[in-house]
């Protein structure tokens, strides 16, 4: 199975988590194999399951460390994968090398990330102070329910505050390292109704169509412009995602029309303040809005943890970073009320794709990052 590993590299790591099956939500071997791997490193470790189906029940683990007073520094990521699909070369939860590649469900999307920092753990100095801390879902490729939330009120009651936390998230695109996420942008999905009378198409005196109106909204809707973007973010986005009337008859004037749309948006605007918007617009011809708020945006300024990272970066690469906000949502919007959040891990070319693959180079050269990261962290 393994290529030039020893039982505590990143690879040898890696090729435990991924032979464990976790498609979201996770719960069980996964969890006990990470376990297995953090006790002998002095760390105490809280693992409990939260929530009920159909969102859960859900399998985390928070891991802490302390050897005197000093900083505190947090890892943080998931163990639940994606479904793996078929078509792939070999079993997706048969961890296997060919060539220079590492083939698993959850190699790049975040089991490699996680087995690289437990890696690098193993390489730390033992005289460092302060304290270090794992924060691991089974719930992030989820809803994210009973995940990294049921964490944080955890952590409170182990009475843990970290001073910052990297997210192993795959932020890399070309090469690893030329990305690392410092913020992302809020995301709420709406579903806009109009309530009509049903009726026959040849009576329209007896029936109020809904769709005209839904589709006025919806003009109103496209061509609002939220924003012009700022340094850091793009500009927001409003897509019409889904269209409902429930109406397999050509002759029925359908008694409701339903509209789904997804506004991705920057720091200019809130969740709360996005849905009233809509609303307002919604309710000038008759319409309703229900919405569900995935996500606020959130921005940690360049600063400390940024050049942490991207000083680690360079030295183990020679890259300069690039800073972004691109990208869909992550446990960081959760993570961010807590402390200072980057995120950096892996390539992300194959994640969620057959055959999902990580360079083993990439594995061994990101151990070799996050031990400088976490070492210089708790130096201050």
């Amino acid at each position: 199975m393994t290529k030039t590993s020893t039982n505590h590299d990143a690879l040898a790591l890696a090729e435990r988590l991924l032979a464990c099956p976790s498609v979201t939500p996770a719960v069980g071997d996964v969890f006990a194999e990470l376990e297995a791997m953090l006790v002998p490193l002095g760390f105490t470790v809280d693992r409990f399951v939260s929530g009920v189906a159909p969102d859960g029940p859900v399998e985390n683990l928070l891991a802490w460390r302390t050897t005197g007073a000093g900083p505190h520094f947090a890892f943080a990521g998931h163990l639940d994968v994606v479904p793996p699909g078929h078509g792939w070369a070999s079993d997706p939860f048969t961890p296997v090398v060919r060539g220079d590649l590492l083939y698993g469900r959850g190699a790049v999307d975040m089991k490699g990330a996680i087995a690289a920092f437990v890696a690098a753990l193993h390489e730390l100095p033992d005289s460092l102070p302060g304290t270090i801390s794992l924060i691991i879902t089974g719930d992030e490729e989820g809803p994210a329910t009973y995940g990294t939330l049921a964490l944080m009120d955890r952590m409170v009651a182990h009475g843990l505050h970290p001073d910052m936390c990297l997210v192993g998230e795959p932020t890399s695109s070309a090469r690893l390292g030329d990305v690392v996420k410092i913020g992302r942008r809020g995301s709420v999905n709406m579903w806009i109704k109009v309530a009509g009378t049903q009726g026959h198409v040849a009576y329209p005196h007896l029936a109020d169509n809904p769709i005209p109106a839904l589709v006025r909204i919806l003009a109103k809707v496209d061509a609002e412009v939220l924003d012009e973007g700022t340094d850091w973010f793009q500009p927001s986005n409003i897509e019409i995602t889904d269209l409902e009337v429930g109406n397999p008859a050509h002759n029925v004037i359908p008694a409701a029309a339903t509209a789904r749309i997804s506004i991705r948006f920057n720091d200019q605007h809130s969740g709360a303040s996005l849905i009233d918007r809509i609303s307002a617009i919604a309710a000038s011809e008759g319409g309703s809005v229900d919405a569900k708020i995935s996500g606020e945006p959130f921005l940690t300024q360049p600063g400390t943890l940024s050049t942490l990272i991207s000083d680690a970066i360079r030295d183990v690469t020679g890259l300069d970073t690039e800073l972004s906000t691109t990208g869909g949502t992550s446990d960081a919007r959760f993570l961010s009320r807590l402390c200072p959040v980057a995120e950096f891990g892996l390539n992300n070319a194959t994640m969620h794709k057959l055959d999902e693959a990580v360079a083993i180079a990439d594995l061994h050269d990101l151990t070799r990052i996050y031990r400088l990261i976490t070492e210089r962290a708790l130096r201050g």
